[in-house]
C-alpha cells in the first residue's frame, strides 16, 4: 500500500492510472476555470491525493503565468494588408451554376447509377430452401446416373490396343508414293 501523495504519473498502475488519465483531460478545463462544479470537485479531490497530477497542475500554472508575462504582438500593417489582398483574390462563389457538381462527383454518381442498373438487370437467385435442397438432390442423382459412363471413360482412356494393330495390306508403307497419291 502506498502512502498518501506518493503516487507519480509513471508509477501508477491499474485504477490509479485510469483515474490520472481521466484527470489529464479535465485538468486543463479546471485550471482554465471552464470546468463544471461537479468536475471541479472531482479534480480537486484527485489533486489532494495524487502528487503527480498536483505537480502537473503546478507546471501548467507556471507555464501559463510565463505566457501571460510575454508582451502581446500585433501583426504589422504590411502583413494585415497582404492578408486582406489574398482574401480579396479568392475566387467568388459560382453563383447560378454553383449547384452543378464537380466532375469527380458527377462521375461517381454516374458510376453508381450504372452499377445499380446493372445489378437490377441480373437474374434473381432462388432463396427458397426447398428449391435449393431439391436442386442439390437432383445434382447428386445425376452424378449417380453418369457413373457407368465415367467408368467406361476410364477404361477407354487407357485402351492402347488400337495403336498396336498391324497396318492394313492395302495401306502404303511409310514414304511410298502410289499412283493414287500422285494424282
Amino acid at each position: 500500500m502506498r502512502a498518501e501523495g506518493s503516487e507519480g504519473p509513471m508509477s501508477n498502475t491499474g485504477r490509479n492510472a485510469e483515474r490520472c488519465a481521466g484527470m489529464e483531460d479535465k485538468l486543463v478545463e479546471y485550471l482554465d476555470g471552464r470546468a463544471k462544479p461537479a468536475e471541479r470537485r472531482a479534480v480537486e479531490e484527485h489533486l489532494a491525493v495524487c502528487s503527480g497530477c498536483r505537480h502537473r497542475a503546478e507546471d501548467f500554472r507556471a507555464l501559463w503565468g510565463a505566457l501571460d508575462d510575454l508582451p502581446v504582438i500585433s501583426p504589422s500593417a504590411v502583413f494585415d494588408a497582404s492578408l486582406r489582398a489574398r482574401i480579396a483574390a479568392e475566387p467568388a462563389h459560382r453563383g447560378f451554376w454553383g449547384w452543378l457538381p464537380t466532375p469527380r462527383l458527377a462521375f461517381a454518381v454516374a458510376a453508381l447509377v450504372a452499377m445499380s442498373v446493372w445489378m437490377a438487370s441480373l437474374p434473381r437467385g432462388t432463396t427458397d430452401q426447398t428449391e435449393i435442397s431439391r436442386s442439390l438432390v437432383e445434382a447428386d442423382f445425376g452424378m449417380i446416373r453418369d457413373l457407368p459412363v465415367l467408368e467406361n471413360y476410364d477404361v477407354l482412356s487407357k485402351f492402347d490396343a488400337l495403336s498396336e494393330l498391324p497396318a492394313s495390306p492395302n495401306a502404303p508403307a511409310a514414304g511410298e508414293v502410289t499412283n493414287e497419291t500422285r494424282e
